[in-house]
C-alpha cells in the first residue's frame, strides 16, 4: 500500500506488536484509534518519510497480528502506555515524537504523562484527555448522547457481533466523513481485515470495558502539544477541547472545520503539513 514500508512483529515487553516502519531520520510513532489499524496513517507516513523522518505505526495491542491478551484488565491504560514505551525502547529510541488519534490519542496523552523524558513533542487528533472525557460523560448531556456506544460496548457479545458485520467499517468510517471519496475501497478493506481478524473485535471492545477501572497517569503532560480537531465529529464534540490545559501544560489547538472524526484521512494533506510544521 505504501512502497518501502516494512512490517514486522516487535517484542515490546508484555506483548509483541505488529509494527509498520518507513523512512530514515528522527522517529515519530503514530497510534491509531477504534476501529482502525496502522494503515489509517498511510498518508502521514509517506509524508514523514518524504520529509526525512522515520514513521513508525503499530497495530495496537489486540489488533491484527499484534498479541491479544484475553483478560479485560489487560487493556487498561497503564498497560497500553507501557506497550508504546516498550516499543520505543525495543527500536533503540530514548526520545520520540508521538501522534495519536481517538484511542491512540488517549494512550498518547498517558504515555507523555507517564514517561515525560521519552516524548519530545505530542500531537493529538480528535481524542479527549481521559479526565476531560470522564467529566463530560457525567456533566454534559450532549456528549453522553454522542457517546452512546461507550455504554453499549459494556454489553456482552453484541458489540463484537456488530463489528463483524460486512458494512461495519463503511458505516462507521466512510459514511461519517466529510469527504467520503478520500476513504478508498482498498484502504477500508485493509483496515477491515485487521479489525475483523480473529480475536480483534473482543480486544477492541475491551479498551472500553477496561476503562471502567481508572488506570491513567494523573501527572500533567509537560511536552509541547498540538491538538488537531476535525469539527464535524459525530462522536466527540468540540466541548471536549475545554479544560485540556488543566492536564497539558503547553497546548495549541488547530481546528479543521471541514473534517470529521477520522481527520487524518478526511483532511490528509492539511493534517500532514500541520504535523510536520509542529515537529520541525
Amino acid at each position: 500500500m505504501i512502497p518501502g514500508v516494512r512490517v514486522e512483529r516487535i517484542p515490546c515487553g508484555e506483548v509483541s506488536l505488529e509494527v509498520a516502519r518507513i523512512g530514515e531520520g528522527p522517529p515519530t510513532i503514530f497510534l491509531h484509534g477504534f476501529p482502525e489499524a496502522w494503515i489509517s496513517w498511510r498518508h502521514q507516513m509517506k509524508a514523514f518519510a518524504d520529509a526525512g523522518r522515520t514513521a513508525i505505526a503499530p497495530n495496537l495491542r489486540g489488533y491484527g497480528n499484534s498479541d491479544k491478551p484475553r483478560r479485560t484488565s489487560d487493556y487498561r491504560l497503564n498497560r497500553l502506555a507501557g506497550d508504546i514505551a516498550g516499543l520505543a525502547k525495543a527500536l533503540g529510541h530514548d526520545s520520540i515524537d508521538l501522534v495519536g488519534h481517538d484511542w491512540g490519542g488517549i494512550i498518547a496523552y498517558d504515555v507523555a504523562a507517564r514517561f515525560p523524558k521519552l516524548v519530545r513533542k505530542l500531537a493529538i487528533l480528535n481524542a479527549p484527555h481521559i479526565r476531560v472525557m470522564m467529566r463530560a460523560l457525567v456533566r454534559d448531556p450532549d456528549q453522553r448522547r454522542r457517546s452512546w456506544y461507550v455504554f453499549a460496548f459494556q454489553l456482552p457479545m453484541l458489540p463484537e457481533r456488530a463489528i463483524m458485520k460486512p458494512d461495519f467499517l463503511d458505516r462507521v468510517i466512510r459514511k461519517t466523513a466529510v469527504h467520503p471519496e478520500r476513504f478508498d475501497d482498498e484502504s477500508l478493506a485493509a483496515i477491515q481485515a485487521v479489525v475483523q481478524s480473529p480475536g480483534t473485535p473482543k480486544a477492541a471492545v475491551s479498551y472500553y470495558r477496561a476503562a471502567r477501572a481508572p488506570s491513567f497517569c494523573r501527572d500533567v503532560v509537560q511536552a509541547q502539544t498540538l491538538v488537531i480537531w476535525g469539527e464535524q465529529d459525530h462522536a466527540l464534540g468540540t466541548a471536549l477541547l475545554e479544560g485540556i490545559d488543566r492536564h497539558v501544560r503547553h497546548t495549541r489547538i488547530r481546528r479543521i472545520p471541514d473534517a470529521g472524526h477520522f481527520v487524518q484521512q478526511d483532511a490528509p494533506e492539511e493534517v500532514s503539513q500541520a504535523l510536520l510544521q509542529f515537529f520541525a
